[in-house]
């Protein structure tokens, strides 16, 4: 299993807007940059995202799991996108804020803080680790 991060603008879809899709999931569409959408290729049945409210908030609120590999975004006309299907898992208790993220040292080499405005990014096991300690979430 690998572990990602999953942004979007709360005011567009939320956390809560993802609970409400239920089983089924909801698809991840819309991603347009070529490097995130590489990561969406990347991602695998199973596997779990962080769920991080960007531009309000700035932080992560939930966990979510990927449940259909990467198809074609149908929101892209030019058939080059992709998107995948995510189902809640989990909304945190104690959401962890980006001002957090970056006090601690451990996390600093974390795409979060290096390419801000990547919208898809992988984060390794320990950093999962980490992140899911700051939540208090087991």
């Amino acid at each position: 299993m690998q572990y990602w991060l999953l942004k979007s603008e709360p005011d567009v879809w939320s956390i809560k807007e993802q609970k409400k899709a239920g089983e089924k999931g909801a698809p991840w569409d819309g991603v347009r940059n070529y490097q995130a959408a590489k990561n969406l290729k990347t991602m695998k049945k199973g596997d779990q995202c962080f769920f991080y409210h960007s531009n309000i908030g700035k932080e992560i609120v939930g966990i979510v799991e990927v449940i259909k590999e990467h198809y074609i975004d149908k929101t892209d006309k030019s058939g080059k996108f992709v998107a995948v299907t995510v189902k809640f898992l989990k909304k945190l208790d104690n959401p962890v804020s980006l001002e957090k993220i970056k006090k601690n040292k451990d996390l600093s080499h974390l795409s979060l803080i290096k390419q801000s405005r990547l919208s898809v990014m992988p984060i390794d096991s320990k950093s999962w680790k980490i992140l899911n300690k700051m939540s208090k979430y087991k």
